[in-house]
């Protein structure tokens, strides 16, 4: 069985993690974020986001789609 790699392994950690804060289904979230282009842009943001708190770039992401980060 192949290993996901680690950036697609922090995405979905990502997404789950968003899904649980904003108690929306990650399915919704990632249709969402699909919709608003930011598939890509998260993964090109993996190592800093990776490196920083995951509040950090949950705010990132809000304020690219133009939402409020309660």
């Amino acid at each position: 069985m192949k290993k996901i790699s680690d950036k697609a392994e922090f995405f979905i950690f990502l997404l789950e993690k968003y899904a649980k804060i904003k108690n929306i289904p990650a399915k919704n979230v990632l249709n969402f974020w699909k919709e608003k282009g930011m598939v890509s842009y998260i993964n090109d943001m993996y190592e800093l986001y990776h490196a920083e708190r995951i509040e950090n770039a949950i705010q990132d992401i809000e304020k690219k789609c133009n939402l409020p980060f309660p």
